[in-house]
């Protein structure tokens, strides 16, 4: 034990001494791997031997230590489970290397194949505090890079809250008529038709979003040319990294979506001026124009355990727009984009972009992190491969205590589980802390 428990804590495993098996209590807590808000689960499972009807384990809630079962959370979430937050980035870290240097089945040509790295800005709602190649302000003021006020506007009053929070309900759409151009971009600059093209050329990506601190969503993207069979399959030799920037540059400027009318006005939504393409080269690679495969995979897997709290807002569903926002700690600035929502959301013509629902991501109801198809690995088959390596120790462990776990094939599962919380108990809090592991490093394998 690394530190003193606190007296809630010194009763609960006083309790449990005379009552329960300690030791016990604190290995069903380490299991959980640091996880600080575990899902608490009431009910039972049965293990039946599906060719004899034996049963081979039978499991209640009122027999495990903590007189529940615990399940960890997987938020990809920073700020509501660091732990299972990490693993996520460390997935998402693999995934986008997999699809750049190859591994986790991909092979190493792919590192061969034109890649830029590219963001996608949203378009201006208004002046905002800012800091101009690290100048002045048009406020006049020299903004420290920690200042609350940038990102707010400069007059709220005249700020367009509409459009921001619809640009972000859009966003996502948007980066669907991105990808549609960018097919045809590519068709049109090899003097192919859009359905020849794909029977010798494929677009594959992986991206992530990320909020500004205006609140307004943009995206980060790997976007890599293919073969027409995908990662495995070079692509044709005309497909050059330039070609890719150039078509890039090209169908964002012209991708679009239409929005609502609203008052009379018709929205259309559109990316911002403001977009940086990068080629991307060999993993090592240390130039200072240029980034390397481990750098845009280090990136884009730190974004995607963040949310829209870095803009000021909450990161988790708002019920009350009035109670929930009194000392929260949200900025005045969210708060507006908050309660635009909100106004918004209950228009009947914008039921489906469920904005009431999505007020406290201002507007944005897309997944954090997304790919294409044929990028590269799924962060399922990442997951499944880490629970069969935890099998896999499970069964050598329980071998070597005499415990001989039978086959998973020749086992009926009968189980009933239902929700019965998530957190810790304040002994079990002190535990997890005492006994987590030290912090891997960025590129370990995430198995254990």
């Amino acid at each position: 034990m690394h530190s003193t428990a606190p007296a809630g804590a010194i009763r609960q495993l006083a309790s449990l001494a005379r009552h329960g098996d300690l030791s016990a209590y604190a290995r069903q807590i380490q299991r959980l791997g640091g996880c600080e808000r575990p899902v608490r689960m009431e009910g039972h499972r049965l293990d039946v031997h599906a060719a004899t009807g034996e049963i081979v384990r039978d499991v209640v809630d009122r027999d495990l230590p903590a007189g529940q079962l615990l399940i960890r959370c997987n938020n990809r979430r920073a700020t509501r489970c660091a732990t299972c937050a990490e693993v996520y980035r460390k997935d998402t870290f693999h995934l986008v290397t997999a699809g750049l240097s190859g591994g986790k089945g991909i092979g190493p040509s792919v590192a061969q194949h034109p890649r830029v790295f590219a963001t996608f800005t949203a378009p201006s709602f208004g002046p905002v505090h800012n800091r101009p190649g690290g100048g002045r302000c048009r406020c006049g003021r020299l903004h420290p890079d920690d200042d609350p006020a940038l990102g707010t506007p400069l007059d709220p009053d005249r700020y367009d809250y509409r459009a921001a929070v619809l640009w972000n309900a859009h966003a996502g759409k948007l980066w669907g008529r991105f990808t549609t151009y960018l097919r045809q971009h590519l068709a049109s600059r090899a003097g192919l038709s859009r359905s020849a093209l794909r029977h010798c050329l494929k677009v594959s990506y992986a991206k992530v979003a990320e909020y500004q601190r205006r609140g307004a969503v943009h995206f980060h993207a790997v976007i890599r040319l293919d073969g027409p069979d995908g990662a495995e399959d070079a692509p044709p030799a005309w497909a050059t990294t330039e070609l890719l920037t150039d078509a890039i540059r090209s169908a964002a400027r012209l991708a679009e979506t239409p929005g609502p009318v609203l008052d009379g006005r018709a929205y259309t939504f559109r990316f911002g001026d403001q977009l940086d393409t990068r080629p991307i080269r060999s993993a090592d690679f240390a130039g200072s124009s240029e980034l390397s495969s481990r750098a845009v995979a280090a990136y884009i897997a730190k974004y995607a355990t963040k949310g829209a709290e870095t803009a000021g807002t909450l990161d988790r569903p708002i019920r009350n727009p009035i109670t929930d926002l009194i000392g929260s700690g949200v900025t005045d600035h969210a708060r507006r984009m908050i309660l635009t929502c909100w106004h918004l959301g209950a228009l009947p013509e914008l039921e489906d972009l469920r904005l009431r629902k999505w007020a406290h991501m201002l507007g944005f109801r897309g997944h954090f992190s997304t790919k294409s198809r044929a990028y590269s690995v799924t962060l399922g088959a990442l997951r499944q491969e880490r629970a069969d390596h935890n099998e896999a120790l499970t069964r050598e462990r329980a071998a070597e205590a005499g415990h001989p776990l039978p086959d998973p094939d020749t086992v009926l599962v009968l189980s009933h589980w239902r929700f019965a919380g998530t957190g810790l108990t304040a002994a079990e809090t002190w535990l997890a802390a005492s006994r987590q592991p030290s912090p891997g490093t960025e590129g370990e394998p995430t198995h254990a």
